[in-house]
């Protein structure tokens, strides 16, 4: 089939490559303008933009799909079906309607729960046990289409939001070609989404990340799961005397018994109802590091972290 593809960071990649190794013919690659990045500030396309140039795929990065010649160019692809993954841009219905197959969402949740922006890391912070990946069909509301295929998986107690991510994308690209396939042959079906159980998955905020030691020892140990690898969950220690940002990546729950705030051995922190032992940390302007290596460097610690 002749396809479009539009997706913008690492997530989308797999998926990309997944398609032109099953023999479609995508016919052009719709991913976000490039951006401002690093201290030169020089502007760096996306992971989508520079696996497309390696395939030698069109690429186009318009800054919305609302103007006049939008409709048009997208129009003269002359493709089958369109393929969205994590893109960035709202589709509107003139998009919409343009393919003869319609256009295909991959989605990092089970719908209807976690529909929006940032599904993985709000199953994560909630604490769930299971997600999965699903192909939608696309429509105007925020991915509310009807459900073609799906693969579950479970959320391990320790895993985080980077591990997922990665998981999800290998599995997520596996199942949009089966999507594909089925769909060539006329046999995809669409199930609407139930009704009940719905759930946002608003943007993650800087605000979000800095670690209150004053809630449930679960909560705690969520968001520091839910935030990692980015934006990274933080608190404040106090090295050398100088207040210190330190990102805890990676965490346990603990049997201790400690006041919330107050630090025990092997990087322990109290909570409200139990304790956290930080496993992986990042000082500011360091590397990340575990436990071990980070209590080697940090010398003598305060009773407690804020």
């Amino acid at each position: 089939m002749k396809i479009i593809f539009m997706g913008t960071p690492d997530f989308a990649v797999p998926t990309l490559t997944e398609i032109i190794g099953a023999g479609h013919e995508v016919v052009a690659v719709y991913t976000r303008a490039p951006k401002p990045a690093g201290r030169g500030q020089a502007e760096r396309k996306s992971p989508v933009h520079l696996a497309a140039e390696g395939f030698g795929i069109p690429v186009f990065t318009p800054r919305t799909l609302r103007d006049e010649e939008a409709a048009p160019r997208f129009a003269a692809h002359g493709a089958d079906v369109a393929v969205v993954v994590a893109y960035g841009l709202i589709l509107p219905p003139a998009i919409l309607a343009l393919p003869a197959l319609g256009c295909l969402n991959l989605h990092g949740s089970l719908l209807p729960r976690w529909r929006g922006a940032a599904p993985i890391q709000r199953a994560v912070l909630a604490g769930d046990t299971r997600t999965g990946v699903m192909v939608m069909q696309m429509e105007e509301g925020l991915d509310t289409g009807p459900i073609g295929l799906v693969d579950e998986m479970p959320i391990e107690p320790d895993l985080t939001a980077g591990e997922l991510h990665d998981r999800m994308m290998l599995v997520g690209a596996d199942l949009m070609v089966r999507a594909l396939a089925a769909l060539e042959r006329g046999s995809l079906t669409f199930t609407p989404q139930a009704e009940t159980g719905v759930t946002y998955a608003e943007k993650i905020t800087k605000a979000e990340a800095r670690l209150d030691f004053t809630r449930p020892a679960a909560e705690v140990h969520n968001r520091i799961r839910g935030l990692s690898p980015f934006p990274g969950a933080w608190f404040e220690l106090v090295l050398n005397g100088q207040p210190t940002r330190v990102k805890a990546l990676r965490a346990q729950r603990a049997a201790d018994t400690l006041a919330p705030g107050a630090l025990g051995s092997n990087l322990t922190l109290g909570c409200a109802d139990g304790a956290v032992r930080i496993t992986e940390v990042q000082r500011e302007g360091k590397g990340v590091m575990d436990a071990a290596t980070f209590l080697r460097g940090a010398g003598a610690l305060p009773p407690r972290v804020s």
